[in-house]
């Protein structure tokens, strides 16, 4: 999960390390996430009335900051500032308090990862490039969210003039739905904050990403410092290189202040033109030749997306955060579910203990007699000690948690925690209630999906953390082979299911009545059987016939087909031409309906392959499909691999429906780009 801001000067742990889970005033606090030099945050969880709850966030000033007036004074500002910003791209903030004499803010809990942390995950999984449609959707979501701060206004119609200051990858979270949020907005000023200016010698926010007037230390910088810090964080994620990193923070104000910035496409010459207008613009020294609004910025970048035909979808970017964090995503549930059932423990505990009168300190309702100030506090118990409670409390009822039944009070206090204790037990079986699917599929390596959902596993495989008690469908596909379907249900008594399929040949003929008699290319490959029929196509899918005879002009013929069905094609060939197969060779590869290759063309592609291979990255638009690049699998979008420069022939297959193809040329050297709108 995101640190929310703090992670940014995150620290081994708080001085004083502390059980958890425990109450903190109204708040469960579950976890800590991260500690910095002022605060720490925790994953918290918020009930009330009606069995409602709420994951959320608190923010816990530290002890030695709770003494310092000027800093207690300018924190509950900027929770005033925040508190009134309601808006998708930016995290809530709905509560500001104190306990125990320590001060908090409570604000929306985000379910993903700021932007260093998806770099990192990219690194691991071998992704060496941002997606650009991904990057252009954060990017948009953060001009949304500024363009919002930027123009509020209070209750009278004045501006507040609100400018976050510290906009950079670790305040950016996108969420494993496809949202983006700025986080932190606890270094944001406004033009209502009265004495506090940046310090002099003491500069806000992270210094790679400061923009001129605030790298010199301008106390009276405004909104135009944000859209540079903007500009900055689209320039790194559409070119993957740094733009301000100098070998100390000195040098790299120097680089801000006083040199030129490079433009993008001196990093990537294959830069598109019309991004690299926002980019230069965004980044603009002089603050009067920047983008004067947030907005003006996000309606440029959506004109390219428009204009360029850019695959951005919230969709799209939703299934690549959940590819890239696959293996972090269930453990984290189980985690959460496992320390959520602790916090329905000792709220059980805290309710019994109530309801015997004893005494209860602050508001943590934890402890188990009164203590005076000054007085240490009782021991916490461990959370060794606490899980013991949740084992007993399941195996032998909430019985455990009361001491004696003397009195009638007691009786009932007994009766409330065994009904606490219930609903914990209730809310533990969900996660509990798992099963375990063996899938086997001949050949091996065949894909496996579940209730539409591709699995990052393929056959033979062992699918656990399934739901029991519901239907599920399982599909086996695998290039060139025809899809297995089937729906299995594990129960209670059955936890355990196994599917089995063997994944036959495809069942498609095509009958060719050509004249004369062809040499037949099929899906890039020579087709060796019989040229008057070819069998075994898979249906479903496209596929891409080439004919060709000698002294004639080649036919190049896409088609799909049903389970079992036969197609007949008849064709005459139209006389004009050179050698068969070095015709077919030459259109084996192009664009459907494009104009015939002639020989000399088909051999001069060959030095343009020697040249050096270039790449195709694939993106889908609408949801993911297995792509397929000159016949080679490649796994689910988004993709990006190496090939040989001149032609190359993708396909994209989405869990149901037909294959989608299209050719594209590749340069040597060069990124070419394919995008499918999933579902066509």
């Amino acid at each position: 999960m995101a640190g929310q801001g703090a992670a940014d000067d995150a620290r081994a742990g708080a001085p004083n390390d502390e059980a958890l889970p425990r109450q903190f005033g109204k708040y469960t606090l579950l976890r800590k996430l991260a500690a910095g030099g002022m605060a720490e945050l925790f994953l918290s969880l918020q009930r009330s009335v009606a069995g409602f709850e709420k994951l959320i966030v608190i923010k816990r000033i530290l002890p030695s900051m709770n003494q310092d007036r000027a800093f207690i004074d300018m924190l509950l500002h900027e929770a005033r500032i925040a508190a009134t910003l309601s808006h998708p791209n930016i995290v809530q903030i709905f509560d500001v308090g104190q306990v125990d004499g320590t001060f908090f803010i409570a604000m929306e809990h985000i379910h993903g990862e700021d932007i260093r942390s998806i770099v990192r995950a990219m690194k691991r999984k071998g992704v060496r490039e941002f997606p650009i449609e991904h990057a252009i959707s954060i990017v948009l979501g953060v001009c949304a969210g500024l363009g919002y701060a930027h123009d509020r206004r209070d209750l009278d119609g004045s501006k507040l003039e609100i400018v976050h200051r510290d906009i950079s990858p670790q305040n950016i979270v996108v969420t494993f739905t496809g949202d983006v949020k700025v986080v932190d907005f606890g270094i944001a000023k406004s033009g209502a904050q009265l004495g506090e200016e940046t310090k002099g010698g003491q500069l806000k926010g992270k210094v790679p990403y400061m923009s001129p007037e605030q790298a010199a230390g301008d106390g009276g910088i405004d909104w135009r410092s944000d859209i540079f810090a903007a500009g900055v964080v689209l320039f790194e994620l559409t070119t993957g290189k740094r733009l301000f990193k100098g070998p100390s923070e000195y040098e790299t104000l120097k680089m801000i202040c006083e040199r030129d910035y490079p433009t993008p496409s001196m990093v990537r010459l294959d830069y598109p033109p019309a991004l690299e207008r926002v980019v230069v613009k965004a980044l603009a020294k002089r603050r009067e030749d920047r983008y004067q609004s947030a907005r003006e910025m996000q309606a440029d970048l959506e004109a390219f997306v428009r204009e360029e035909r850019v695959a951005c979808s919230q969709i799209a970017l939703t299934t690549w955060m959940q590819s890239l964090f696959d293996d972090t995503l269930a453990a984290q549930k189980e985690a959460l579910q496992d320390v959520k059932q602790l916090a329905d423990i000792i709220a059980a505990q805290a309710t019994s203990t109530m309801d015997e009168g004893t005494a209860v300190t602050g508001s943590t309702g934890l402890a188990a007699s009164a203590t005076s100030p000054g007085q240490p506090a009782p021991a916490r118990r461990s959370p060794v000690a606490i899980a013991a409670t949740v084992i007993a409390a399941a195996a032998i009822g909430a019985t455990a948690l009361l001491l004696s039944q003397r009195s009638a009070a007691e009786r009932d206090a007994q009766a409330r925690a065994h009904e606490d204790a219930s609903r914990a037990t209730a809310t533990a079986q969900p996660v509990e209630a798992r099963g375990t699917l063996a899938v086997k599929g001949k050949p091996d390596g065949c894909s496996i999906w579940i209730n539409g959902d591709l699995r990052k596993e393929t056959t033979p495989a062992k699918v656990e953390g399934l739901p029991r008690g519901r239907e599920l469908t399982v599909r086996l596909t695998k290039d060139g082979l025809e899809p297995y379907t089937t729906t299995v249900t594990l129960t209670d008594a059955q936890p355990d299911g196994v599917v089995e399929a063997e994944l036959r040949g495809g069942s498609v003929t095509v009958v060719l009545k050509v004249d004369p008699l062809p040499t037949v290319w099929v899906d890039g490959k020579p087709w060796k059987g019989d040229r008057a029929k070819i069998d075994g196509l898979t249906a479903g899918e496209e596929h891409r016939i080439v004919l060709a005879a000698a002294g004639f002009t080649p036919k190049t013929i896409t088609m799909t087909a049903r389970a079992g069905e036969t197609k007949t094609i008849e064709e005459h060939l139209v006389k004009g031409g050179g050698d068969a197969a070095a015709l077919v060779a030459a259109v084996a590869t192009s664009t459907p309906g494009s104009a015939p290759a002639s020989t000399p063309s088909a051999a001069a592609a060959a030095p343009a392959a020697a040249a050096g291979p270039g790449k195709v990255r694939v993106g889908a638009k609408g949801g993911f499909c297995n792509v397929t690049i000159n016949g080679t699998p490649y796994g689910p979008t988004p993709v990006e691999a190496t090939v040989a420069s001149g032609s190359a022939r993708v396909s994209c297959k989405p869990e149901s429906g037909a294959a989608m193809g299209q050719s594209v040329h590749v340069g040597a050297g060069e990124t070419a780009r394919v995008s499918f709108k999933s579902g066509d």
